[in-house]
């Protein structure tokens, strides 16, 4: 309800509305309504049920005063209003309950403001200034006050390289060791891991994201983001394989714009479908993880991608991570993978399956079960890298982010691939 303020928003809806229960508040309300150039007609008689009724055949107005004095449930009753609430609406609760455990549940669940009865002219004067300043401010539209937020895909060449394995454990890492506020999004509909791999069930948020993007705000991430620690939420789903994803990802797009208010990193599982399907997905991401194995599909599809990535998200910087590694037994050398993709892999996470295995045993990320192996400093070191990566960026300004793409032409990478393939056929 109380979401970013985007342009455009308000130009067919009212500026205020308040559904109040008794006379004695309204007629405190309507001199105030009044002053601030509003219509006192739109001070209506009634509660909480009847914004409910009424709004979910009409538009939201920018204000919204309700009344939760004859509510017997008012945190439940407000996520019913948030279901008709379009997102940008400023909602100011009034009642008579003085609690403040309740004061504190409500603005936790998006509410601006909680106003005591009786109420006073100064003080809804004062609520609804603020109000109106809350709403009337280009928050996401202001680069100068938009605070610092790392947006990382990670991206497999190949199915089972273990893309969601280095998701799962990045977003830990983030939210754990470096205790920054993390959201974990598994575009991976229908089989993601993202949730298995922390033990949790993924609900529906997902999917009921893609069914009603407009519904998408801040009230509607809080609710539907499974917890898995302090810093860590989740979005993740486990859709019918009888339902085919309908979207034009619009939905995606307006996941990744709260994200950016509410989280200071984003950790995409990106399968390669949805890179392929959804190229916006990339438009605000700083890094892409790359992860590969040493085989000659997934070198193929490492120069396919990175090629994708510089013709359609330039802005974004490719880390190549070679997983599953095992001395001796790669398909490919590493000198020669090195050499087909025309840049050097920037780390090699070692083949540990008794660790993999050992994570899957306790319903925990790999690097949170296995804090020992060898694998999980290389992921502690890619961590790193990624926070690294983003600091550059900001002291570097732009040339800094394309350094790292321009040494190399990738369009001339394929050619060379089928040379390369077929040296390992005659040998």
């Amino acid at each position: 309800m109380n979401a970013p303020w985007k342009q455009g928003a308000a130009g067919n809806r009212d500026p205020f509305a308040a559904f109040i229960c008794d006379e004695a508040a309204l007629d405190a309300l309507r001199p105030v309504v009044i002053e601030m150039g509003w219509q006192p007609e739109k001070c209506a008689k009634g509660g909480l049920r009847n914004a409910v009724q009424s709004l979910s055949v009409a538009a939201s107005p920018n204000i919204l005063m309700v009344d939760l004095s004859e509510s017997g449930d008012p945190l439940n009753d407000i996520n019913a209003l948030a279901e008709v609430c379009e997102p940008g609406t400023v909602v100011i609760a009034v009642g008579q309950v003085n609690d403040v455990r309740l004061y504190r549940d409500l603005l936790a669940s998006g509410i601006h403001d909680y106003l005591l009865k009786p109420l006073s002219a100064g003080q809804l004067r004062d609520s609804l200034n603020q109000a109106q300043a809350v709403f009337s401010s280009p928050r996401a539209s202001d680069p100068e006050a938009a605070k610092r937020h790392i947006s990382t895909a990670v991206v497999g060449t190949r199915g089972g390289v273990g893309a969601s394995m280095l998701a799962t454990s990045l977003a830990w890492l983030f939210s754990d060791e470096h205790e920054l506020p993390t959201a974990l999004l598994d575009l991976d509909v229908h089989f993601g891991t993202g949730a298995l791999a922390l033990d949790l069930e993924p609900g529906r948020g997902l999917t009921d994201a893609i069914d009603n993007p407009s519904r998408i705000d801040g009230l509607f991430i809080e609710r539907a983001m499974i917890r898995a620690n302090d810093n860590l939420a989740i979005l993740s789903a486990e859709a019918p394989i009888n339902s085919p994803l309908m979207t034009d990802g619009s939905a995606f797009l307006q996941l990744e714009e709260e994200f950016r208010q509410a989280f200071e990193m984003t950790m995409i599982d990106l399968p390669r479908n949805m890179l392929i399907n959804f190229p916006h997905l990339l438009a605000d991401v700083n890094v892409v993880v790359l992860t590969t194995e040493m085989t000659l599909a997934s070198a193929r599809d490492t120069i396919r991608i990175l090629s994708w990535l510089k013709t359609n998200a330039e802005h974004a910087t490719p880390i190549i991570v070679a997983n599953k590694v095992q001395p001796g037994t790669a398909e490919i050398s590493k000198s020669d993978f090195e050499a087909s993709i025309e840049r050097k892999i920037d780390f090699t996470v070692p083949f540990d399956n008794k660790a993999a295995a050992n994570a899957a045993k306790l319903g925990q990320t790999f690097v949170d079960a296995n804090k020992s192996a060898k694998a999980t400093g290389v992921v502690k070191q890619l961590a790193e890298r990624i926070l690294g990566v983003v600091d550059e960026e900001v002291d570097g300004g732009e040339p800094a982010k394309k350094s790292l793409l321009g040494s190399f032409d990738l369009k001339a990478l394929l050619p060379k691939k089928k040379s390369k393939k077929a040296e390992p056929e005659t040998a």
